[in-house]
């Protein structure tokens, strides 16, 4: 699986490390172009505005559109990161994010709000993965990373109850950053695992997910990890079997 070829929607967590300078931008240009982009790329935008927005800001928007009162926070406290994948990985597979629709030679290339949603929330939970990953709990981060990607395996192995593709289905629709959620793992697998283990689990989870990119994942795991392990990895992704 790898990164579609085509132009894709921006999507939620920039790849880029440099932040734009607020001046450097047109207002009125900005809804010029937004009122040219599709449905799907303003659906994401939006996605990520809401996790931009400081809450009183974001409260007076919606409350143009929406009934904020339906809004309000349940009980206070804020699931972990691990605990928020493994309930989305919990109700992908429970179909909470199934929605299909008729499909034509007009209607071949959408999505349905459930799959954009889908898309999005995979998208934010590995954006948090990647910037939790340099400092933060590596098992909870690798565990949060391997159980995304286990659903993405699972939407590969044709199961077609998680969500609707309209035309060539997989997850690559799901347009995953690899340049960014790999080395995020490699880092998390480097502090954990002995120089064998982490030689064959990057080199597997680089063949599986983004084989395109193969030399510069293994470039990125060598950088990342120890020199034991770089030993191995160079052994293992030379001969495929740890030394």
């Amino acid at each position: 699986m790898s990164n579609v070829a085509t132009k894709q929607p921006t999507k939620p967590g920039s790849t880029s490390t440099r932040k734009p300078v607020a001046s450097a931008i047109d207002r009125d240009k900005v809804r010029t172009a937004l009122r040219r982009l599709g449905d799907e790329s303003v659906f994401y935008m939006l996605d990520e505005a809401i996790d931009i927005l400081p809450l009183a800001k974001l409260a007076k928007l919606a409350s143009r559109y929406l009934d904020v009162k339906q809004l309000r926070p349940d009980a206070p406290g804020k699931k972990s990161l691990l605990a928020e994948v493994r309930a989305f990985d919990g109700a992908s597979r429970a179909g909470k994010y199934y929605e299909s629709f008729n499909v034509d030679s007009k209607s071949f290339m959408d999505k349905s709000t459930g799959t954009r949603a889908f898309i999005a929330d995979c998208r934010r939970l590995l954006d948090r993965c990647v910037n939790q990953a340099p400092k933060g709990d590596g098992a909870e981060i690798r565990e949060a990373i391997e159980i995304i990607l286990g659903l993405l395996r699972y939407i590969d192995e044709c199961h077609d109850d998680v969500i609707f593709f309209a035309d060539e289905a997989g997850s690559w629709q799901v347009g995953v950053d690899w340049a960014r959620v790999l080395p995020a793992l490699f880092r998390c697998l480097s502090r954990a695992t002995e120089p064998d283990e982490y030689a064959r689990r990057v080199v597997e989870v680089v063949d599986e997910f983004d084989k395109h990119d193969r030399g510069k994942q293994l470039t990125a795991a060598r950088r990342l990890g120890t020199v034991a392990q770089r030993t191995a990895l160079r052994a293992v992704a030379r001969t495929g079997t740890a030394s």
